[in-house]
C-alpha cells in the first residue's frame, strides 16, 4: 500500500465519503482523532459502517486506543466484516503486541504497532517480531514530545528513530514501515521532499492526515516507466542465478543483492507484496 489515509471514526460525514478519496488504505481512528466523551461513539459508529460495507477495494485498518479502551476496540471489532488489521496506539512492548494477538484468537486480523515513545523505539526489532505485525510506523509527534525534541523542517532530528524502525522491519522480515503523518497538509513541495528521503531511507508508503497529501505519495511510491524498465533488465541478467555476478549497461556491477532490489521494484508495480528478505 502506498497511501493510508487516517479518518476519524466519529465523523460520519467522512466515513462516508473516504473510500472515494483514492487512498490504497484507510486507517480508521479511535484514538487521537475521537474526543475521550466520544469514544464509545466512535466504535458503535464505525462498527456499523464496516458491516454496511460491500467488497471495499481498498484495505481497511482501524487505529485502537491504549489502556484500558484498548480491549473493548479489540474485541468489538475482532469479528468485524472487511477489516484488514488493527493500528495499536502507543505500543510499548512486545508483551502488549501478543496480548492483542492472544485476544483475536483465530482470526486473520494483521496488526500495525505505533511506536511513539523512546522505549518503544528501543524494543522495535521485538516488536516486530510479535505475532501478526505486519508492519510498524513510527508516532513522531508524540515521539518528539517523549525525547524532547523539535524536529526541523529535513527531520534529521529523528533520522535515527527512523532507521531503527527501517532496520527492525528487515530483521524480523516484515514489511518495510510505513513513513510518519506530516501535519502540514497545505505545503506540498515539502511534502514531497520529505516523503522521498523516507522512502530513500527504508519506508514504504506513507500515512496521510488528508486526502490533498495522496497524489504526492502516489507519485514518490510508485515506480516510473524507466525504473520498471531498468528493473527487468537487471533481473534479466542474472536470470535466477543466486550467485552469479555480471555487469550492467553502464558496467556497473548486479548482484543478487542488487537484483533482489529490482524485483521489490517490480513487485510494487505489478501490485504485490515486495519481498521483506
Amino acid at each position: 500500500m502506498r497511501s493510508y489515509l487516517y479518518v476519524p471514526g466519529d465523523d460520519a460525514g467522512k466515513l462516508a465519503r473516504a473510500l472515494s478519496r483514492g487512498a490504497d488504505a484507510l486507517i480508521v481512528d479511535l484514538e487521537d482523532a475521537v474526543a475521550p466523551s466520544r469514544k464509545d461513539l466512535a466504535r458503535e459508529q464505525v462498527l456499523a459502517w464496516l458491516a454496511g460495507l460491500r467488497e471495499p477495494a481498498s484495505e481497511i485498518w482501524v487505529r485502537v486506543n491504549e489502556g484500558a479502551r484498548r480491549h473493548a476496540d479489540v474485541d468489538a471489532l475482532r469479528s468485524a466484516p472487511n477489516v484488514t488489521g488493527l493500528c495499536l496506539a502507543k505500543v510499548r512492548s512486545a508483551d502488549e503486541v501478543a496480548d492483542i494477538d492472544r485476544r483475536l484468537g483465530g482470526t486473520a486480523v494483521a496488526l500495525m504497532p505505533l511506536l511513539e515513545t523512546a522505549g518503544a523505539v528501543y524494543d522495535a526489532r521485538l516488536i516486530a517480531a510479535a505475532p501478526r505485525v505486519q508492519a510498524l510506523q513510527l508516532g513522531e509527534v508524540d515521539l518528539s514530545a517523549d525525547l524532547g525534541i523539535e524536529p526541523g523542517p529535513d527531520g534529521l532530528e529523528l533520522l535515527w528513530a527512523r532507521s531503527q524502525v527501517v532496520a527492525a522491519s528487515a530483521a524480523a522480515g516484515i514489511d518495510p514501515p510505513v513513513a510518519p503523518v506530516s501535519v502540514d497538509f497545505r505545503d506540498l513541495t515539502a511534502f514531497a521532499a520529505s516523503t522521498q528521503a523516507l522512502r530513500r531511507l527504508g519506508f514504504f508508503g506513507r500515512a496521510c492526515i488528508h486526502p490533498a497529501q495522496l497524489p504526492t505519495v502516489h507519485d514518490v511510491f510508485t515506480p516510473t516507466a524507466a525504473q520498471i524498465e531498468r528493473a527487468r533488465r537487471v533481473v534479466a541478467l542474472l536470470d535466477g542465478d543466486r550467485t552469479g555476478v555480471a555487469l550492467d549497461e553502464d558496467g556497473r556491477m548486479v548482484d543478487e543483492a542488487v537484483v533482489r532490489s529490482a524485483r521489490r521494484v517490480l513487485a510494487v508495480a505489478g501490485g504485490t507484496r515486495p519481498e521483506t528478505t
